[in-house]
């Protein structure tokens, strides 16, 4: 098993079988299903709704929370003892993927099924599960997480929300605030963080909200997402039973840190759903629209536009359930080795952070640039209130701040494989030496001739500019690295960019063996158009991180090595992309 699948972050370090990965083409019929379900609620209940939803029609959230617990589609990973369906996460995702394009709705989905429930779910005790995730997983009780305060947002252990142990002993009184909880205004269960005494970290409660002492502000008013509730909840002397303690004293910033991990990766397939929504409205108006007399889907300006969404987007697709596969295969391994089911996925989670933040951030970049490419293809009427791509342009715009900012991701990609290697966990620093140590050898080889060979070189390739620039930075400010923040967030653009090339790379092979080689031109374009594209952009983030801390002869040999690094075979992308945008012009959809 060990070789069938990487650990987090080894991607950097090792090639991976393209047989071993999954991609969507192969979801079975039971996956498929569930989809289904998931579009058929988002078609019948959501989407004919939104105004409605926006305009925070009383009651009409919640009560689409509980249909949509009817359905099962609250439960679909809690265990089946628990009243869900024990599914995998790569069967959640395609799930969250579906309900992602139900603009705020999908915000109140994902904050029940995620960091409402999961909690609970992967740290509660046999008795916590018992009382609370059969009614979080049918509909009957909604969740809301409360972590975020007025004066701890990225910085969550500055929270200043204190627990102390009443004097019998039974219950901790709660006092403080917090701010931006989603489902705030409904939630019948949340789970807050807090500090127990004069503790330093924090320690996570259950907290029913009919608990008195507890209150909320008025429903905030925010850019997009309108009919997410989001609210300040007040705790005043709220008493929650000992009993309601998750996991253990002083374990809450580690609870908070892993359910991140989980939101970040979810948040990386919710917005899929954004994405092949917001590229079917584009074309479609494309489509319909004429100019001079003819659609302007004609027009090779438009044709860039629109296939350029269908290549991120794809991309972002395959290296969303790549990582998932990974997740299900370590969970496997963590439950035969005694785990129960919840601290077996969390634990598989918590080891994929690196991938969790490249995935957050690159897709909610990509639907960012999905959706403001839309409104560009729409001209005047995307501007306007009625077009139904102004709702989700406001709506995106929460994806770069969620489950923590881009910048903060950023940062958290190259800590986190800073850490990893000086850790071992993976052998970053001992490849980048070899790398430093031996450039000559490393450079200058010719290109393979055959199609995929060549793809792959370019992908070894790319990971040598990457390491090259993580081991030459490490040597030269060792430890001050991690304060050198731009130099750290050029190399995680590396690293994303590498992450989602390779992503494509192994999908698009994978494809040639399920639907033949003779089948697979178009993806093929995609990934030249990618790879030429990712070779620019890793060059560049490369160039300016060697400027900022490289002069001399040193300097000149890495950027030399930079540029064979980064070297690709020319690429029409011209010819490419309209082949691409000609076929989602077709099929008037996203197709892909």
């Amino acid at each position: 098993m060990e070789n069938q699948f990487l650990k987090g972050g080894e991607f950097l370090v090792r090639d991976v079988d393209h047989t071993r990965v999954f991609i969507p083409e192969e979801f079975d019929e039971e996956q498929k299903m569930i989809g289904d379900t998931c579009q058929d609620f988002l078609d019948t209940e959501i989407l004919p709704r939104l105004d409605q939803i926006d305009n925070q029609e009383e009651g009409l959230m919640r009560s689409l929370l509980g249909k949509a617990g009817e359905l099962g589609l609250l439960g679909i990973s809690v265990p089946t003892e628990y009243e869900g369906f024990g599914q995998t996460f790569t069967t959640a995702m395609l799930a969250n993927e579906k309900i992602g394009a139900g603009y705020s709705f999908s915000v109140a989905y994902s904050a029940h099924i995620g960091i409402g429930t999961c909690p609970i779910a992967y740290y509660g005790t046999d008795e916590q599960k018992q009382k609370y995730l059969p009614k979080l997983a049918t509909g009957e009780w909604a969740a809301a997480y409360c972590l975020t305060e007025p004066n701890a947002g990225s910085d969550a252990n500055a929270g200043k929300t204190k627990a102390v142990l009443s004097e019998d002993g039974k219950h901790y009184i709660l006092n403080g605030q917090k701010m931006w909880i989603t489902n705030g205004g409904f939630a019948d269960v949340l789970t807050v963080f807090a500090k127990i005494d004069n503790d330093r970290v924090l320690s996570a409660f259950i907290v029913e909200s009919n608990t008195p002492g507890i209150s909320t502000n008025p429903e905030e008013k925010k850019m997009g997402i309108k009919g997410s509730s989001t609210r300040l909840i007040f705790f005043e002397d709220a008493k929650v039973p000992v009993e309601n303690l998750i996991g253990k004293r002083g374990e809450g910033f580690r609870i908070a840190l892993n359910i991140l991990h989980m939101g970040r990766i979810k948040l990386g397939g919710a917005v899929l759903g954004s994405e092949k929504l917001t590229i079917s409205q584009s074309v479609q108006y494309a489509n319909e629209r004429k100019q001079f007399g003819v659609p302007i889907s004609s027009f090779g300006a438009i044709k860039h536009k629109l296939s350029e969404q269908v290549i991120r987007t794809f991309t972002n697709e395959s290296a969303v359930y790549r990582t998932c596969r990974n997740i299900d295969a370590q969970k496997k391994i963590n439950l035969e080795a005694g785990m129960n089911d919840g601290q077996a996925e969390i634990s598989s989670i918590a080891n994929y952070a690196i991938e969790a933040a490249v995935l957050k951030v690159y897709g909610s970049e990509v639907l960012d640039f999905v959706m403001d490419e839309a409104v560009q293809i729409f001209g005047g009427m995307g501007y306007a209130a009625e077009s139904v791509v102004e709702r989700g342009y406001r709506d995106c715009r929460i994806n770069k701040i969620f489950e923590g900012t881009n910048e903060i991701n950023r940062l958290l990609i190259t800590d986190s494989t800073l850490k990893k290697a000086m850790k071992k966990d993976i052998a970053v620093l001992e490849k980048a030496e070899d790398i430093l140590n031996n450039l000559e050898t490393h450079t200058g080889i010719p290109l393979p001739t055959e199609y995929f060979e060549e793809k792959l070189h370019n992908i070894i390739q790319f990971k040598k500019a990457v390491l090259m620039i993580i081991g030459q930075a490490y040597k030269v400010m060792k430890n001050e690295l991690v304060r050198e923040q731009e130099i750290m967030m050029n190399i995680a653009d590396m690293i994303m960019q590498l992450f989602a090339a390779e992503s494509t790379l192994l999908r698009v092979k994978r494809l040639g063996d399920i639907k033949g080689p003779d089948q697979i031109d178009i993806y093929k374009d995609i990934l030249n158009v990618f790879l030429y594209d990712s070779a620019c952009k890793i060059r560049k983030q490369g160039m300016d991180a060697i400027n900022s801390f490289v002069d001399g002869e040193e300097w000149e040999m890495l950027m030399d090595s930079l540029m064979s690094f980064t070297t690709v075979s020319p690429v029409n992308i011209k010819v490419a992309r309209r082949r691409i945008a000609d076929r989602l012009i077709e099929d008037n959809r996203y197709n892909f």
